[in-house]
């Protein structure tokens, strides 16, 4: 018995759209080779576009990381008492008996947060010096652990844990994170986040910071159970912080001079008063609750 073939139109449509398709290819290709001036300058004109667009994105845009070049030295927000920095091996030694008497817009230098651990891994090679020296010199101290997505959020947090040890006095552990794995959902990276902070703060019985610029929390961190923690917010050479949510603390420049530190430094302010950056560190009735 034979049966006669029958083509329904829907399998002849993704034909049909695929013999115009490579009509139209055909027509390009062949434009192109009779117009080869032509090919160049559209080739040349979208590779600038991009160009323009990638870079207003990362540098220019008031969501990206700001360029320098454009925005001069480093700006002071306004209405702010409470000053730190951050530092790491970056800054080299540092000359403590010079930082100590740092002033700020006429304000002294309160807390110092210090790079200790990347990934599962690798400790910056100043912390120990620089977390001692931090509280010697009567500063009110704080350590961050810089995210890798090349090991996993267990193996993290407790290298994290055996390479710092906080004490009372001292700010709530840092979670620096401003990357995302490519293979992975963002279910999924904001549970591996999640697992580093549940495992420190265990540990700590406070909750612990969270370091991103705020494009990125936005994105990536915009799960109502992360609304629980304080944010380090970084964002340069703007007036006020964009990002619309509760933050403890504002990255706003990266190019900051102070005695005591050859080059530049990242300056930060606290969103409170000295009292309250007080009551935030290890062992306060506050974080304690």
């Amino acid at each position: 018995m034979t049966t006669k073939k029958t083509t329904s139109k829907k399998s002849s449509a993704p034909s049909r759209r695929r013999r115009k398709s490579k009509k139209t290819n055909m027509f390009l290709g062949n434009f192109f080779k009779k117009n080869p001036r032509l090919a160049w300058w559209i080739g040349g004109v979208g590779v600038v576009i991009i160009y323009i667009w990638v870079f207003y994105y990362f540098f220019v845009g008031p969501t990206g990381f700001r360029w320098r070049a454009l925005y001069g030295d480093a700006k002071y927000p306004k209405g702010y008492e409470i000053h730190g920095i951050d530092i790491s091996h970056y800054q080299g030694e540092i000359n403590w008996d010079k930082l100590r008497h740092s002033m700020i817009e006429g304000c002294p230098l309160r807390f110092i947060i210090i790079k200790s651990t990347e990934g599962s891994t690798k400790l910056d090679e100043n912390f120990n010096d620089n977390f001692y020296q931090s509280r010697e010199y009567g500063f009110i101290r704080g350590a961050y652990h810089f995210w890798s997505n090349k090991s996993t959020a267990r193996e993290q947090a407790y290298y994290f844990l055996k390479q710092v040890h906080l004490e009372n006095g001292d700010l709530p552990p840092v979670l620096d994170i401003e990357h995302m794995p490519k293979n992975r959902s963002i279910e999924d990276f904001q549970r591996d986040v999640l697992t580093w902070l549940h495992i420190v703060e265990d540990r700590y019985h406070v909750k612990p910071i969270i370091y991103t610029y705020f494009k990125f929390k936005e994105q990536y961190l915009n799960a109502p159970v992360f609304e629980d923690y304080p944010y380090w917010i970084a964002h340069y050479y703007v007036d006020k912080v964009e990002y619309k949510g509760s933050w403890k603390f504002w990255q706003h420049t990266d190019v900051g001079r102070l005695p005591g530190i050859k080059g530049h430094v990242d300056l930060n302010i606290y969103n409170g008063s000295f009292y309250d950056l007080k009551k935030l560190t290890i062992g306060s009735e506050d974080s304690d609750q």
